[in-house]
């Protein structure tokens, strides 16, 4: 499925662009990536309005991309959650909330926190002819790592944020986020072996705060994958010529890697879990293998052979990072 761009958002990034030279924005982007691949963070990245928007042009279709289908998800896991109020914490250029606003339009009233001042400020910019609640939401200037009074609200999403948290002070992070959660706590990191690794010990510590593990895993079991193999998935995306332009590239698509929690207060009904696929199905002459990870917290390679026609319809239609039909 596609997770493109809404068109008012698409249009308010074209907007960004107009009088903006293109070679300045692609030489930002190469260098906000070299900072980010540093290990340096969004305060120490992202300046100045110029960086804000070579961000938007470069990453923001992607963040976006990923967000959306991990919402998207967590919408079919928890068919009758229906927020209404956001907090997108580490907001960056506001994309999570564009994606939660597609999944859950009802949602009425929403927060955004961020650290960085360009960021919000762009943000605000791009919601001048968006959805509502994101023109009027409340835009906070804060640090993820500090103690604060953040504002509850039904569904809590931090979207490439984790990353650029010190590990001594994820913890506390972390708790701050599930406090403010009143129904589901969605955190979504880069596809990457540390980001896994991220992922993990947060999942441990919301397990033991009481938490539901929803998605992806169908159990609340400790993970079974050994190193050197990590849970993340891949999102496709469209290119648009000022994206290939800005990333020196030529193919038309991206794929994003990310990987991602989607976590419950317990009163949030949920359907049965079903195994996911953790790998690109792998077919063959005789039929389609599956890595899955199951409701019993164990990894399961499962062949569907052709000459099985109903296991193999189903083996056909899945793809990687979604779950089995129950």
């Amino acid at each position: 499925m596609s997770y493109d761009l809404p068109p008012a958002l698409r249009l308010a990034a074209d907007r960004l662009m107009e009088g903006v030279s293109r070679k300045d924005m692609a030489q930002r982007a190469d260098a906000i990536s070299r900072r980010y691949r540093g290990g340096g963070g969004s305060a120490a990245v992202v300046t100045s309005q110029a960086d804000a928007t070579a961000y938007v042009l470069t990453r923001l279709p992607a963040t976006y991309a990923a967000c959306a289908r991990v919402f998207a998800e967590a919408a079919e896991r928890a068919p009758d959650f229906a927020p209404q109020s956001l907090l997108d914490a580490g907001a960056g250029p506001g994309g999570a909330g564009w994606a939660a606003l597609e999944a859950w339009p009802q949602i009425a009233a929403a927060s955004l926190l961020d650290s960085n001042r360009a960021f919000l400020d762009i943000a605000e910019a791009l919601v001048a002819e968006g959805p509502a609640p994101l023109k009027a939401a409340q835009r906070l200037r804060a640090d993820l790592t500090a103690p604060g009074d953040w504002p509850a609200a039904d569904l809590v999403a931090a979207s490439y944020a984790l990353a650029e948290i010190a590990p001594a002070a994820l913890a506390g992070t972390v708790e701050r986020l599930w406090a403010a959660t009143q129904g589901l706590l969605v955190l979504v990191e880069p596809g990457t072996p540390a980001g896994y690794q991220r992922l993990l010990a947060v999942r441990d510590q919301l397990i033991a705060a009481g938490g539901v593990i929803l998605a992806p895993c169908p159990h609340q079991q400790p993970c079974p994958l050994a190193a050197p193999d990590w849970c993340h998935f891949s999102q496709r995306l469209a290119r648009s010529r000022d994206h290939r332009l800005a990333k020196g590239a030529e193919t038309p698509f991206e794929d994003e890697k990310f990987s991602y929690l989607v976590v419950a207060r317990p009163g949030v009904a949920a359907g049965v879990p079903t195994p996911r696929v953790l790998a690109p199905p792998r077919a063959g002459k005789s039929g389609i293998e599956l890595k899955l990870c199951t409701p019993a917290g164990a990894l399961e390679n499962r062949f569907a052979a052709r000459r099985d026609k109903a296991a193999y319809a189903v083996a056909r239609r899945i793809d990687w990072g979604e779950a089995l039909p129950g």
